[in-house]
């Protein structure tokens, strides 16, 4: 029997299509109106406060330029004008995945990342019904969360970066932590649990909580669960079958394409495909590499069908890993109009 996962995503607030993507519903976009960034506060004025009574009343309604900028606030102004071209966009498509793609494709302009992020968390929701498998749905998280890293023991360990922080910040301690960072005492190193085959069954009741740690080491089972999770999400959008298998090295006179997985790993990437000697600075923040290989090279470019496609992540020098899922859709080599 299957388990439920990530209900803080909001899934069970919306439609499926006939083809099996997402529908926004008022109860959906209401979610979105009762945000911290979009409440009323005590300082908020009446018109504000009765545009926001209104879209709760219909999450649809048409709001003109007039109703805007008789809001009183500056920052209410912007907030709004930022959700109802959000809003707008989304209605416009007939799913949520094909929102995301017409945004990928066509300039995000003023939508914020996190409306992003959680348009992804949405959509891997619902391609990952039904996974049965703690170790994906953890990889998955990489997508739409920002991950620390941490190289030790041979160990290449992912932990969110969000917990990490308010971890390091409270370190169990609440408010008396606060005061002593803001003093600038140390904080606390943090000990999260790291995602193994003994503790995967604890994943299903923390999974809104973000907190289990993955190791994405070469030959590591999270590494093959990353590959497992870009697969899904290349065919979830596309339809197109691909392989991905993690490598240690890339060796190949013939090498055509990449794509990086992130900023870090597109700029190694290109200077490596380019024969420019990488920084070794730049070298030891590259993680992980892969092969990723269409299973129809019907489905790519026929100047390069049949060859392989590299792809790399790579941590900023900060330590930090922030995938860009969007990367896979937009500049793998299909072929012309053989993507959705």
């Amino acid at each position: 029997m299957s388990r439920d996962f990530w209900i803080s995503s909001g899934h069970h607030l919306l439609d499926r299509a006939d083809n099996g993507g997402l529908v926004a519903t008022p109860d959906f976009l209401r979610a979105f109106l009762a945000r911290p960034e979009m409440a009323p506060v005590p300082e908020s004025g009446p018109r504000e406060r009765a545009l926001h009574q209104a879209l709760l009343a219909d999450p649809t309604l048409r709001v003109d330029e007039a109703t805007l900028a008789a809001i009183e606030d500056a920052d209410g102004r912007e907030n709004y004008a930022v959700w109802l071209g959000f809003r707008d966009r989304l209605l416009a498509q007939p799913t949520l995945e094909a929102a995301y793609l017409g945004l990928m494709r066509g300039g995000v302009g003023r939508v914020p990342a996190l409306f992003l992020d959680q348009l992804v968390h949405l959509i891997l929701r619902n391609m990952l019904d039904g996974c049965a498998d703690p170790l994906l749905l953890r990889a998955a998280e990489c997508l739409f969360r920002a991950q620390r890293v941490s190289i030790q023991e041979g160990g290449i360990l992912l932990a969110d970066e969000e917990v990490v922080e308010q971890r390091a910040t409270t370190g169990g301690f609440g408010t008396l932590a606060q005061l002593l960072a803001q003093a600038g005492t140390a904080p606390r190193s943090v000990d999260l649990d790291v995602l193994h085959a003994e503790s995967a069954d604890q994943y299903w009741e923390r999974s809104d909580r973000f907190d289990m740690v993955l190791d994405v080491a070469f030959t590591r089972p999270g590494l093959d669960a990353l590959a497992r999770v870009l697969e899904r999400w290349v065919a979830h959008f596309t339809g197109v079958r691909v392989s991905i298998q993690p490598v240690q090295t890339i060796r190949d006179a013939r090498w055509v394409w990449h794509v990086g997985l992130d900023g870090e790993a597109s700029r190694s990437l290109n200077a490596m495909w380019r024969g420019e000697d990488v920084p070794q600075a730049d070298l030891a923040r590259v993680l992980s590499l892969f092969r990723l290989d269409f299973a129809d090279p019907g489905d790519m470019l026929e100047r390069v069908a049949g060859r392989p496609v590299y792809l790399a992540m790579a941590m900023t020098g900060a330590r930090t890993l922030r995938l860009k899922p969007q990367n896979l859709l937009l500049n793998l080599p299909f072929r012309e109009g053989g993507a959705n």
